[in-house]
């Protein structure tokens, strides 16, 4: 029993440690362009590295948060299954989503950046890769349909939070009620904890102000 809550415990820090590892920011100090948070919306995410510093920046921020993610869950099972002999299939389950839990919570609240990071919609997707790729392809699609129709990119983001345990707990019906019930969960916090990353986008949603992708400030 003792090794298995360490294992956990391993883990847990491990994809905390790698979600806190912030592309945004990192990019900015190889490039020598001081600090992305200090500029637009103060956001170190994809977003705000395009609107600030252009297209190659942000593209380099998409593949590192999105990777960071998936890699973060596939090393912390990996190096689970070498801690611990025996691991069963729910056991690695509930390892898994706490390794995503955790990982988005880096990516929030980066220790190596004074606590103050993205809000995690690429490294919920990278982790969401890693768990179900189906589900990952479905709210692609969703994300594309409304930040499209309505060039707004926290919109979309908005709503595939929203849509991310509905649409797992769609696909994953068939799943014993047990493995369903702890994926439900663990996507649910995942959601809140995005949604409650852009509560300023909300506020600016509701008042009319939220910026277009495409047009001025």
């Amino acid at each position: 029993m003792g090794i298995k809550i360490l294992g956990f415990a391993v883990c847990i820090v491990l994809g905390y440690l790698l979600g806190s590892f912030n592309s945004a920011i990192v990019i900015c100090k190889l490039m020598d362009k001081g600090d992305v948070r200090s500029h637009g919306s103060g956001n170190a995410g994809m977003t705000n590295m395009l609107r600030t510093y252009g297209v190659v920046p942000a593209a380099l921020t998409l593949i590192g948060d999105f990777l960071k993610g998936a890699i973060a869950i596939w090393l912390g099972k990996y190096l689970y299954s070498l801690m611990v002999s025996g691991v069963t299939s729910y056991q690695m389950l509930c390892v898994s989503y706490a390794i995503a839990i955790a990982a988005l919570l880096g990516h929030a609240f980066p220790v190596f950046f004074g606590f103050k990071g993205g809000k995690g919609i690429l490294v919920t997707a990278g982790v969401i890769l890693a768990l179900n790729p189906i589900v990952l392809a479905i709210l692609v699609a969703i994300f594309l349909i409304f930040t499209l129709s309505t060039r707004i990119v926290s919109v979309g983001s908005i709503v595939v939070a929203i849509a991310y345990p509905i649409v797992t707990f769609i696909v994953k019906m068939s799943s014993e009620l047990t493995s369903l019930t702890t994926e439900t969960i663990a996507c649910t916090i995942m959601a809140i904890i995005v949604l409650i990353m852009h509560r300023e986008n909300i506020k600016r949603l509701i008042d009319g102000t939220e910026n277009k992708f495409g047009s001025k400030k």
